[in-house]
């Protein structure tokens, strides 16, 4: 065991809370686990009230974004029991992304036991109802005082958490992208790095001003090919076939709900194509109506409908999805299996 300095709050928000009325990103927890890295190893874990950074205008960080983030979730089983759904995926991903920029690795140890520490003191702020999780935000950012183009020789990791509710409260509508880039080939579109969302915002918010929740990206070498959205990856029934972008071109996250979706596929019988779906094909089959489902996957928004594509100005609206449609049963087996409800015969849940 790690030894973890713990110093409790003095004053819980939790009764100021409305968990009624989440929304998604704003109501923080009480604590926070830090740990700092300096002298070539990770040291002085700590858990600590959440509060503001105190940061030096130079701080590397601010100028160079050196930054990487992960985004998991902990659920609560009718015993009250917390759960962490693939926890071990989230701190390989969070490394694979600090290699590419030029971040120490984090030890599992200290992400493990800093997170279950962290979700043991704050249990209470993980929510016990339907639909509900308490969303985990863990991070590493450089803090090298220096304005120099170069790796960083500290950095900070910090874990906060927040009660939230779901993402998207209704199917989402989505503008074909094949203008703007998101990532290119030998870029970081694969590491789950801040830049990459800093340069998605202004053609989102274009979209967003036109009526869309998200984009659906293109590669960025001839946009014919749908690579993933803003907030989620993307998945396409046509044919009872399930078709999604493959991952090892480098320009797209390796999303585990996309992971798990596809997984899950395969024991339902259906045929997965990691394949790229072109943007001719996607126009095709919504001209026809051989488009049976579209969907978003990710943590926040873990299964999110489509129901609406537009393509070069023409908008497309896929119909109503039945209950036994593919996405309604990959969303209920996904909830059964994080809230705990079946019996977890893939080491998916790691119980806290």
């Amino acid at each position: 065991m790690l030894e973890i300095n713990i110093t409790k709050t003095s004053r819980s928000r939790f009764a100021e809370t409305d968990f009624d009325n989440l929304v998604f990103g704003k109501s923080i927890s009480d604590h926070m686990f830090v740990a700092d890295y300096k002298n070539g190893e990770w040291t002085d874990l700590r858990i600590e009230p959440y509060a503001p950074l105190i940061m030096n205008p130079a701080n590397s960080t601010l100028h160079y974004g050196q930054s990487i983030f992960e985004g998991m979730k902990a659920y609560k089983n009718e015993s009250g029991e917390i759960l962490l759904f693939r926890a071990d995926a989230n701190q390989k991903r969070l490394n694979e992304s600090a290699v590419r920029m030029c971040i120490p690795e984090l030890p599992e140890e200290v992400f493990m036991e800093g997170l279950t520490t962290l979700l043991d003191l704050d249990r209470d702020w993980i929510p016990n109802k339907p639909g509900y999780s308490l969303y985990i935000r863990p991070f590493i950012f450089a803090t090298d005082d220096y304005l120099g183009v170069k790796p960083s020789e500290t950095y900070k990791f910090m874990i906060f958490t927040c009660p939230v509710g779901n993402y998207y409260s209704k199917p989402v509508s989505v503008k074909v992208e094949q203008y703007y880039s998101r990532a290119a080939e030998g870029g970081t579109g694969f590491a789950k790095a801040a830049g990459n969302y800093a340069g998605s915002l202004y053609p989102a918010l274009m979209a967003q001003n036109q009526g869309y929740d998200q984009l659906l990206w293109t590669d960025a070498k001839t946009h014919e090919n749908i690579e993933e959205s803003g907030t989620m990856n993307v998945m396409f029934m046509i044919n009872d076939t399930l078709i999604t972008a493959p991952t090892n071109t480098g320009t797209i996250l390796k999303g585990i709900t996309r992971d798990s979706v596809i997984k899950l596929a395969n024991e339902m019988g259906y045929v997965v194509q990691e394949r790229f779906l072109k943007v001719t094909e996607l126009e095709d089959v919504l001209k026809n109506g051989k488009l049976q489902e579209a969907f978003g996957t990710g943590t926040a928004a873990t299964i999110a409908h489509i129901e609406k594509i537009n393509i070069k100005g023409i908008d497309y609206a896929l119909p109503e999805k039945p209950d036994y449609s593919f996405s309604h049963q990959v969303l209920k087996r996904l909830d059964d299996i994080k809230y705990g409800k079946v019996e977890d015969h893939r080491g998916w849940i790691i119980k806290v």
